[in-house]
């Protein structure tokens, strides 16, 4: 791995049950205290979602009505299908459902996961898509530590990964091509969203966000405590299609697979 010294963002992982779980405050989202030259951050919460916007400008405003509207799409749709808030499973696709909904759906079902798996993904992209279309061509978006990414630059993702040795010791490098994509997470260890895995930490990176937010849970509820769950998690990562690639930490161990450049922070 070649060392680079510009940490351009952290990421922290989400929470599954485990007695090893902490608090979210544990780490008061330390990761946000990580700045980016020439962005400004932006802070938008509402109900569940709490978004850290990086941006040329303060994108309040616009922020806060986009995250009305996709959050009123997919709560109506709940409303009216509740079976799509609890299932685990994958569900059929909907042509009637608003766009987030679709991509959730679809996202769910290559994942093998039900579609709520790929909502903080999902929300961060649509948020982040609108941007782009009002006029904002260089932000990141982050949404409980799921992110869509759309800089012109280059830049590292820090990965997080609880009271592994090797949290915060590593990165993966975003070159411009790579992007927009989604950078999404799950932990077994760490965060408060569903796992049914031990992993420290799963990253996902893909060219859809609610894409990487659902296989993340997926490959994250693959890896046990046997000494040989790393290599049977990376094996399912292959079955995946239309993901970049994945890194998975447990403990000392760490699995990578894909399009995934590891550098050292």
């Amino acid at each position: 791995m070649r060392e680079r010294k510009n940490i351009n963002y952290r990421l922290v992982m989400k929470r599954g049950p485990s007695k090893k779980k902490r608090p979210l405050s544990y780490r008061e989202r330390t990761y946000r205290q990580a700045g980016q030259a020439g962005l400004v951050s932006t802070f938008v919460r509402m109900v569940e979602t709490d978004l850290h916007i990086l941006a040329p400008l303060d994108v309040e405003d616009e922020a806060l009505r986009l995250v009305a509207g996709v959050r009123s799409q997919v709560e109506g749709y709940i409303r009216h299908n509740p079976v799509f808030r609890h299932s685990l499973r994958p569900l059929p696709p909907d042509a009637t459902a608003p766009a987030v909904v679709r991509e959730m759906l679809a996202a769910g079902r290559l994942a093998g996961v039900g579609p709520m798996a790929a909502v903080a993904g999902a929300i961060a992209e649509a948020v982040g898509r609108g941007l782009q279309k009002s006029g904002v061509e260089d932000l990141i978006v982050e949404n409980g530590g799921d992110i869509f990414t759309a800089r012109t630059r280059e830049c590292t993702v820090a990965v997080f990964a609880g009271e592994s040795p090797l949290s915060g010791r590593m990165g993966i490098r975003l070159a411009p091509e790579m992007m927009p994509c989604g950078v999404c997470c799950s932990s077994g260890t760490v965060g408060h969203s569903l796992s049914l895995g031990t992993a420290d930490a799963v990253v996902v990176v893909a060219p859809s966000t609610a894409v990487a937010d659902a296989a993340a849970t997926r490959i994250g509820n693959e890896v046990g405590r046997g000494r040989g769950s790393l290599g049977h998690a990376l094996e399912k990562v292959k079955d995946l299609s239309d993901i970049s690639g994945a890194v998975i930490i447990r403990d000392q161990q760490i699995g990578a697979w894909g399009e995934v450049e590891l550098v050292r922070l």
